[in-house]
């Protein structure tokens, strides 16, 4: 049986309306529509107001369209960093963080610890840190950072920019604003969303940061500088021809989870999150990787299975589902669940149902 469901961690499983909207799409000729016309500045409008109001981000903020949250990494660095950035690092995507910053010639430095594992309840930030780079949701391990976490970093480092990697997580977080300077998804994740669209969420801060360095002669990007996306983005515009069908594809399926409503989205997850983790708790061939609780991940669930991995991924696929595999070194022992607004409530306690019957 083909896969109906896939729980891969990204590219995930469609948003059950975005057939509707792609089919609408074409009828209204948006894939050829023009960047610069007054439709597509009402769809930018539209996609990123709805942003705003189901996120919560406040004024104060911009938002901008990038190729990737990879593309987003690299940005933020160039845009955001003279000299020195300093990140947390906890798996692969924490790490390529890091390593992006390093690759562009700055001092950064980085807190390590094992995979799977939290940092603790803080960790120091070096002197002269200009950026702390954080990933919310460590999508190859399972980790996830607390608020309580995230916003202490203000409090202790009040003139560096923190920047939030939310691109496994986002629109399940509710993020406190006044904590944090940036935050970034991408939307084949827990958007439901064809890949191809970054969305990187700025504030006022980090358009000062990026004016200083232009000023002061520095190196910030050339059509995707912060500058640049401002001065368009005030127009309802881009810098260059963006992906116009996936802007419009994110207003409609905004609108559709602003209808379902923020709260309803969050509590569904929770309890899919909590279900699977419970299963995995008492299950003889599946355990949870993060052991933590307060650090496992509400949106993507790492589980254990040893030399199991064939064998429940094609138990699983015979029943029109497929799961994520495990990530780097990881790959053969693991497998990895996406719990998005894509997953429905019956399609978790389906998938948690066949795992209890798999012995």
């Amino acid at each position: 049986m083909k896969p109906t469901v896939t729980f891969a961690a990204g590219p995930s499983q469609i948003y059950f309306t975005v057939e509707d909207h792609m089919r609408q799409a074409f009828r209204d000729g948006i894939p050829s529509l023009g960047h610069r016309t007054k439709e597509f500045e009402a769809i930018f409008k539209s996609a990123t107001d709805g942003l705003k109001e189901l996120l919560g981000i406040p004024a104060g903020f911009h938002i901008f369209f990038a190729a990737s949250a990879t593309e987003i990494w690299e940005r933020s660095v160039q845009n955001l960093v003279s000299e020195k950035s300093f990140h947390l690092v906890n798996g692969a995507f924490s790490s390529r963080f890091y390593e992006i910053a390093v690759l562009l010639g700055k001092n950064s430095e980085k807190h390590a610890v094992p995979l799977g594992q939290s940092f603790g309840d803080s960790v120091s930030v070096p002197a002269g840190t200009e950026m702390i780079g954080l990933t919310h949701n460590e999508t190859s391990t399972g980790v996830s950072l607390t608020q309580e976490f995230i916003n202490q970093y203000r409090t202790s480092n009040p003139e560096a920019l923190i920047v939030v990697d939310a691109v496994s997580s986002l629109p399940y977080p509710s993020f406190d604003y006044t904590k944090v300077d940036s935050v970034f998804f991408s939307v084949q994740k827990g958007f439901g969303l064809p890949a191809g669209l970054g969305v990187w969420v700025v504030n006022d801060r980090c358009v000062a940061k990026a004016e200083k360095l232009l000023s002061d002669g520095k190196k910030i990007g050339t059509y995707h500088s912060i500058p640049f996306y401002l001065q368009n983005a005030k127009k309802n515009q881009t810098p260059e021809t963006p992906n116009v069908l996936g802007i419009y594809l994110l207003s409609k399926v905004v609108e559709d989870f602003l209808r379902r409503g923020i709260q309803s989205l969050r509590k569904e997850t929770e309890y899919k999150a909590a279900i699977l983790c419970n299963l995995l708790e008492n299950h003889p061939l599946l355990s949870p990787f993060v052991k933590d609780k307060n650090a496992q991940s509400k949106t993507v669930i790492v589980a254990d299975c040893g030399e199991h991995v064939g064998k429940i991924t094609n138990y699983l696929t015979e029943l029109g589902m497929s799961p994520g595999d495990g990530y780097g070194e990881l790959k053969k022992t693991q497998l990895r669940f996406a719990n998005f607004p894509a997953h429905s409530r019956e399609q978790y306690e389906l998938l948690v149902d066949s795992l209890e019957k798999l012995k």
